[in-house]
């Protein structure tokens, strides 16, 4: 049998197990013994064990559970309402006020979370309120909040970042690092957008009461450094050498329970609710990433990657054209599935074509989780915008429409970092070996 005619049956399977509610994990499992078992020689039995048990104990895995507790144990302290009271006094004056709270707050908090939905549920709880009380556009509170929690999938620690150097073996210390500037880039974008709207049309934004001297701005930004310092000591220690990712995870859960008890709104309840949290997002992303290796070995039992790669070589695309391809591939994937999801479904197949065109699988890493970013905020899965309907009671097609020019500043983004690849790969290479 060809190699189309199978890689369309294990596709139709898949879609077939996905579409009847069947769990991702499950999916992938069912998936991966018909490949072995139908269209391979491979002991099906033997690999399924030595593959499930060699994936259930990866070192640098284990940073993911570590940096997830720390997300947990920040959402539920009093970090959200010392970004908002350290940010404001400081933004009362730049175009677009306090809607620079949403970016900046979701930029901060994505540094200590490395989770997208806790950071659009986390700055959504405190943001959407007071701007919505102060008379904020709706469309604008909406927007900015669900485009901005995105920076949770990039900016270091990034969960996703995480899976992807797992799945491909790639150094998760310089892929953090890579996703410093891109995220930056983002903010600056988001920023400067929220600018543009406020400058073509200065009567939808309110003004504020009142303004702050700049001993008020000092003392505000006191609730801040906490945070700073926590950010900065877990991605220096990370950046300088001094600690894996897992060694600077478990400091940061250290560091953030600290906090978080010195806080006065941290109770024994609220750690027992953070490490369940923890617990069973972790369990299902390492679940996901077992069926994902199996799934793996399978597709490379029966020889799909590397020919599926072989025959796209023949068409002789240019990597500009295949990035292309690939980025409207992972746009209509991501409005089915979620980012995680993603990632491990396609990252055995895609990489060796990837590579094949000489694209650093580094940099790639971090173009796919921009395009990961935007299935966040586009329907009918996308995690944002189920979080923040939660938040608001909003129709989830009004938040997508009020989301969508962020979406299209992050299609900007992938643009940027294909023509301008030094954007993800300078800090990497200023790290040395």
């Amino acid at each position: 049998m060809s190699d189309p005619v199978v890689f369309s049956i294990l596709l139709g399977l898949l879609l077939l197990l996905l579409a009847g509610g069947l769990w991702v994990a499950l999916s992938l499992l069912v998936v991966a013994l018909a490949g072995l078992t139908f269209f391979s020689n491979a002991p099906t039995g033997l690999v399924m064990a030595t593959t499930l048990w060699g994936n259930s104990h990866s070192w640098p895995l284990a940073a993911l559970p570590l940096f997830i507790l720390m997300g947990e144990v920040l959402l539920r302290s009093r970090l959200s309402q010392d970004m908002f009271s350290g940010l404001a006094p400081w933004l009362g004056r730049a175009p677009g006020r306090l809607l620079h709270v949403n970016v900046l707050g979701c930029a901060i908090f994505a540094a200590v979370s490395g989770s997208s939905a806790a950071t659009a549920a986390t700055i959504g709880r405190m943001s959407v309120p007071e701007l919505t009380k102060r008379g904020y556009p709706e469309s604008l509170i909406l927007g900015t909040l669900a485009g901005s929690a995105t920076l949770g999938f990039l900016i270091p620690p990034s969960v996703i970042l995480i899976v992807y150097g797992v799945a491909t073996e790639q150094s998760i210390a310089r892929l953090f690092i890579a996703g410093i500037l891109p995220g930056l880039m983002l903010v600056m974008l988001f920023g400067g957008y929220v600018a543009l709207r406020a400058w073509l049309n200065p009567g939808m934004i309110p003004a504020e009461e009142g303004t702050p001297s700049l001993r008020d701005k000092l003392r505000a930004s006191r609730n801040l450094l906490p945070v700073v310092a926590l950010i900065g000591g877990v991605i220096g220690t990370i950046y300088t050498g001094v600690a894996s990712p897992t060694d600077a995870a478990a400091i940061g859960v250290v560091f953030s329970l600290i906090l978080a008890v010195a806080s006065g709104t941290f109770s024994r309840r609220d750690f027992i609710e953070a490490l369940l949290s923890a617990t069973r997002t972790s369990a299902m992303i390492a679940f996901i990433l077992m069926g994902a290796s199996v799934l793996s070995v399978s597709m490379g039992f029966t020889g799909i990657p590397r020919n599926l790669a072989a025959w796209i070589g023949t068409f002789g695309l240019s990597p500009y054209a295949l990035l292309a391809v690939l980025t409207v591939f992972f746009i209509v994937l991501g409005c089915f599935l979620d980012g995680i999801s993603v990632v491990v479904l396609t990252t055995s197949i895609i990489l060796p074509m990837v590579q094949a065109a000489g694209i650093d699988p580094m940099w790639f890493g971090i173009y796919l989780v921009l395009v990961v970013e935007m299935s966040q905020i586009t329907p009918p899965v996308g995690f944002n915008l189920f979080v923040i309907q939660g938040l608001t009671g909003f129709n989830i097609m009004k938040i997508a429409r009020a989301a969508f020019p962020f979406f299209g500043l992050l299609l900007l983004g992938v643009l940027l970092i294909t023509l301008f690849p030094q954007i993800v790969t300078f800090l990497p290479g200023a790290m040395g070996k």
